[in-house]
């Protein structure tokens, strides 16, 4: 790609694992290996004395040294109570995170002998307000701009419609990494990848069916040893379990039994672990995963969308065969394992090109049309600009972006395809009810398609009230009225009234989502037009100068 376009890279950034991926010269999206030639990087952070390590040696350090290591903190993002201390300092998530980043993108760096400035993030589709800015602001610690936070799941249909032909169909996306599930349906047409629904937990991974093994095994131990002693609680003996674990379970997708051997105070003991047992081990936590999946096609079934063509699996806890049969049995359709490790990242490249090619696009029509287009537009202002231009003109801009990048024709003009995502999920204000008890009243509704504006009216409570407080709160409920203990504040913001006004004055409240999922409100009460404006910045994420000061450090830092 010349100069005159920058270069936007996809960041898978894992719960297990991180990657990070670009799209070729031959327009084809590819991972970038790291510096160890692996093509993922553990997602695990070792504070060493000073240094900070990222990748396969902190992960082998996870165990012994469980006060210096970090390891499935993406669980903790947006998390305002989680803090990592260590040497004196406190650390947040997105901070921690951030070394990620930098270290894959570090590696890219090298490997392709180029500077990365831009970059596409993804987060499970189920990240409400707090965990999307907290991954935003990951990026932007990390030093590079973020151009846009998209959904996992979304990402891997992207990858998928890449290699696909132009028939429509519907897919569900079955993503089950190393720490999380999203499961998500998705329309995917020649001119467009649209989200239906989509619902997933993120305390579900490959991790927990680690942890069974572990569990298992201990208890083994203690079977044939006759100790009552909790081996676990021996942090070289746990770190090596974790690893048997693991490697147990990547053998046990390929045959039916293994030995495991667990060394603990002298002792040594071999236990035998067969595909059967751990399946039994884990039966439990795959009927979770079909749980949500049932629950999703439900509510699919409400819009309208009552069959699927077929079921994609990505995310690598995805190969254990007891996955593809418990859906194949469940849903009658034989499920197509797809790039499980890689779907992602590329899925992010994919999309960090078509935002490159459609900014070059928007700057030659701008140029042909004589309108004036705002540096910031996002790309639903871009569609917009694209679609309302003549044909002719937006042939001539694809033919100069395609001479000026180098890319091929059909490249470009895939850029333009439409990407259609949903609230992962529902938005809405504290209000009284006639019985006077506070509930919740959702203005955005899970699985509502964004961008989306909204707007509703409601009244004061009182004789002359002064002011008006507006508490914001996400939830999981796709009901428009909500139980108040069912829902979480995500931010507040005050309306001053006029003086004078009656009881049941109106107020109108207004919600904006865009398609990262960020949301901004306005309140207006109508007698003098008073109004106020809240983007909301959840008070979980780091921010003023603490996300400063991590900024600093983490541009002062090597990671290794």
């Amino acid at each position: 790609m010349s100069e005159q376009a920058t270069k936007i890279f996809g960041i898978d950034l894992g719960t297990a694992y991180s990657s990070i991926a670009h799209v070729d010269e031959h327009g084809k999206a590819q991972v970038i290996p790291n510096s160890d030639n692996q093509r993922v990087t553990p997602s695990v952070v070792f504070f060493d004395e000073g240094e900070i390590v990222v990748g396969d040696v902190a992960k082998e350090n996870s165990k012994l040294y469980p006060n210096e290591v970090v390891s499935f903190v993406k669980r903790a993002m947006g998390e305002a109570d989680f803090a990592f201390e260590y040497n004196g300092e406190s650390f947040r998530a997105e901070e921690i995170s951030s070394y990620i980043i930098k270290k894959v993108v570090q590696d890219a760096e090298q490997a392709l002998n180029e500077k990365i400035t831009d970059i596409v993030i993804t987060c499970p589709a189920y990240f409400g307000i707090n965990e999307r800015e907290a991954t935003q602001k990951t990026g932007e610690i990390a030093g590079y701009n973020v151009r846009q936070i998209i959904n996992e799941p979304t990402a891997a249909a992207i990858a998928y419609g890449a290699t696909q032909s132009d028939d429509p169909r519907i897919v569900l996306v079955y993503d089950l990494g190393g720490g999380t599930f999203d499961i998500t349906m998705i329309e995917i047409l020649p001119d467009s990848i649209e989200v239906i629904c989509t619902g997933g937990d993120h305390n579900l991974g490959g991790k927990d069916w680690d942890d069974r093994i572990v569990a298992h095994l201990a208890q083994e131990f203690q079977n044939i040893t006759g100790t009552d002693m909790d081996i676990l609680e021996d942090a070289d003996t746990c770190q090596d379990l974790q690893i048997a674990a693991e490697k147990a379970k990547k053998i046990l997708g390929q045959r039916t039994k293994t030995p495991v051997v667990i060394t603990h105070g002298g002792e040594r003991v071999k236990v035998e672990l067969t595909r059967e047992k751990f399946e039994e081990l884990t039966e439990s936590l795959v009927e979770r995963t079909i749980a949500f999946t049932h629950e999703m096609l439900e509510k699919a079934k409400e819009k309208g969308y009552s069959i699927f063509d077929e079921i994609i699996l990505v995310g690598g806890a995805t190969r254990m065969p007891q996955i593809s049969s418990r859906i194949s049995k469940d849903f009658s359709v034989t499920p197509k394992i797809f790039d499980p490790d890689e779907a992602v990242a590329k899925g992010a490249a994919i999309y960090g090109s078509k935002l490159s090619l459609n900014d070059e696009l928007i700057k030659r029509i701008a140029k042909k049309t004589n309108i004036e287009i705002k540096e910031d537009s996002g790309v639903v202002e871009q569609a917009k600009v694209i679609e309302l231009t003549p044909k002719k003109i937006v042939d001539e801009a694809v033919q100069e972006v395609a001479q000026v990048t180098g890319y091929s024709l059909p490249a470009v003009e895939e850029s333009m395809r439409a990407i259609k995502d949903v609230t992962s999920k529902s938005f809405g204000v504290v209000v009284k009810n006639v019985g006077k008890q506070e509930e919740v009243y959702n203005l955005i509704q899970k699985n509502s398609h964004v961008p989306i504006d909204v707007t509703k009216q409601f009244f004061t409570g009182a004789e002359l009230q002064e002011t008006v407080l507006i508490r914001i709160m996400e939830n999981d409920v796709y009901d428009q009225v909500v139980p108040l203990n069912h829902a979480t504040e995500i931010g507040t913001a005050v309306l001053t009234l006029p003086p004078g006004l009656p009881k049941e004055s109106p107020v109108q409240i207004f919600f904006k989502m865009n398609v990262e999922g960020r949301l901004q409100i306005t309140a207006m009460e109508s007698t003098e037009s008073r109004t106020v404006e809240a983007a909301i910045k959840t008070r979980s994420v780091v921010q003023g100068e603490q996300l400063e000061e991590a900024k600093e450090r983490c541009q002062s830092l090597v990671v290794y």
